[in-house]
């Protein structure tokens, strides 16, 4: 499974874990934040990098964005059709996200989450299948054609 990461300046260290983790996991890990810590980056910029990304990406691409609470990524992530961004909290969370709303992209508070907590929430996040129920494609179908 491909797996895109990105971060702000907020979320830089935690990506950095992130990446070895998923990595040592067998991941295919793209990172689409920065290179280097940059005090005066736009969280924006990397969350509309990884939607985009996701977007061009088959199906089974997963995406995790951290900032410091988490909740601008997946606003800006959630601004992109076909992108359903969740915030990943828990392991509660992650799990009905993926599987009650297929979502693709995981968003993670760095001030709040250290990297043995947030790996737990990103393997229940990628290792959950969506259930695929009839009223479940049916309500994600009516968010896709939101305007």
């Amino acid at each position: 499974m491909k797996v895109f990461i990105g971060a702000d300046h907020q979320g830089y260290e935690l990506k950095a874990e992130i990446k070895r983790y998923l990595k040592l996991a067998g991941y295919d890990v793209v990172d689409d934040g920065d290179e280097k810590l940059d005090p005066n980056d736009d969280f924006p910029v990397f969350a509309a990098r990884l939607a985009k990304d996701i977007l061009i990406s088959d199906e089974q691409s997963r995406g995790i964005l951290i900032c410091g609470s988490g909740q601008g990524m997946c606003m800006t992530a959630n601004r992109f059709k076909g992108i359903r961004a969740c915030m990943g909290y828990d392991n509660e969370s992650a799990r009905s996200a993926r599987n009650d709303d297929d979502c693709n992209v995981l968003c993670l508070p760095a001030n709040t989450l250290d990297s043995q907590k947030a790996n737990t929430i990103i393997e229940t996040f990628l290792n959950t299948d969506f259930a695929d129920a009839p009223r479940f494609k049916r309500r994600i179908a009516q968010m896709d054609n939101l305007t």
